[in-house]
């Protein structure tokens, strides 16, 4: 290959250029990203960034010095892919040619229908919403969090830290059970109680209302209630950004489809990062996975496959990894909990937000989670990726 374009300079774009030039890839390499700023790290912007613990340099994924000898395009998006010529095109008028793309341009936070775009109603998914949200928080006040999943629930604990009066409202009946199970969602969406923030769910949300000069002022709830609000943060997920390959003939699902290592089913072309499902043979099925270990990872498997053109063969990704700081507790969470018949608690109490749990098939280990847990955590993740490899 003489040139290859990555599109999407976050983790999971970054990551890819960099194992393009660890597995011997000299050639051009250009990266295309939407957004106008270098590589930056997302975790701290519900944490750390949001507290003014963290300035912008602290984000920053780039060595000092590191120099992948690539062109960057910023500030543009990517708005089609030519399949026959690999070339695509950019929102700026500009095209790009390669023989090999990556395919990593992430997914964008879902906004919620009925509320309203004005000043003080937030999503959190790049620097400068939490730039922009930082800034209202300052303000003090009520904070409503709709949505009760794990970004929600950093933004909550910082808000809380913060000194705001803190509200989040979920429409499933337990928090975090998507992700976690009914039992365990509830013992992790406990901490919120634990700290006097208020956690409602059971119930939608019909929209927002906003004061005379357009600020929101409230959260209408669907059963009408009105819950006061000084700002709103919206964390009811997330979709792929795919649509600029609505017509390049690539198999879209919930995400890129891809094979076990990244392929999808237009030759030279992989995809990885929160854009990216890849196919689980555990699962049998396509999943996205959304986590930084992910779009850290993935992208070399991807990469290799590229350069080869899949002479490694499929491979057997590794159990998904994530991590969640809520309330001073370390949240830990490896695998997948749907389709496990039982949840043992192997260490601690549940009531005493200090545990490790394991989830089963059959009596076989399929995800391991751990609050304040490190050590016995990092041994049951081993375990589990020998059991799934």
């Amino acid at each position: 290959m003489r040139a290859v374009l990555v599109v999407g300079a976050s983790l999971a774009g970054l990551s890819a250029a960099r194992a393009l030039r660890a597995q011997g890839y000299d050639g051009r390499l250009v990266i295309v990203g939407g957004e106008p700023h270098r590589p930056y790290d997302r975790p701290p912007l519900s944490k750390e960034f949001l507290a003014g613990q963290a300035d912008e340099a602290a984000l920053a994924l780039e060595a000092d010095g590191e120099d992948l000898g690539a062109d960057w395009l910023l500030g543009t998006r990517a708005v089609a892919l030519d399949p026959g010529t690999r070339s695509v095109g950019l929102a700026d008028g500009r095209t790009v040619t390669a023989d090999g793309v990556v395919v990593a341009t992430g997914a964008a936070a879902r906004r919620l229908p009925g509320a309203a775009a004005g000043s003080g109603v937030h999503t959190l998914r790049t620097l400068d919403d939490a730039r922009a949200l930082r800034a209202d928080l300052a303000r003090g006040g009520r904070l409503v969090v709709i949505g009760g999943g794990f970004i929600g629930a950093e933004v909550a604990s910082t808000a809380y830290a913060l000194g705001l009066d803190v509200t989040v409202v979920e429409a499933a009946p337990t928090a975090l059970s998507g992700p976690l199970g009914e039992a365990m969602g509830g013992v992790v969406s406990g901490l919120h109680s634990d700290h006097g923030v208020r956690l409602l769910c059971g119930t939608g949300v019909r929209g927002t209302g906003t004061d005379g000069e357009g600020r929101v002022a409230a959260v209408v709830l669907a059963d009408d209630r009105r819950l006061p609000a000084d700002t709103v943060v919206v964390g009811v997920g997330a979709r792929p950004c795919t649509e600029w390959l609505a017509r390049s003939g690539i198999e879209i699902g919930d995400g890129v489809l891809c094979g076990t290592d990244g392929r999808t089913s237009l030759p030279g072309v992989v995809a990885v990062g929160d854009c990216a499902a890849w196919y689980d043979p555990a699962a049998g099925a396509h999943h996205r996975v959304e986590h930084w270990t992910g779009a850290l990872e993935r992208p070399a498997v991807a990469v290799s496959a590229l350069l080869s053109g899949g002479a490694g063969g499929q491979r057997v990704p590794r159990p998904p990894y994530f991590w969640s700081d809520q309330y001073g507790v370390r949240i830990q969470f490896a695998g997948r909990a749907a389709g496990a018949d039982t949840v043992t608690v192997e260490e601690g109490a549940p009531e005493g937000r200090d545990v490790l749990a394991v989830y089963r098939r059959g009596g076989v280990p399929v995800a391991v989670l751990g609050m304040n847990r490190p050590r016995s955590f990092t041994r049951w993740r081993k375990r589990l990726a020998a059991v799934t490899s």
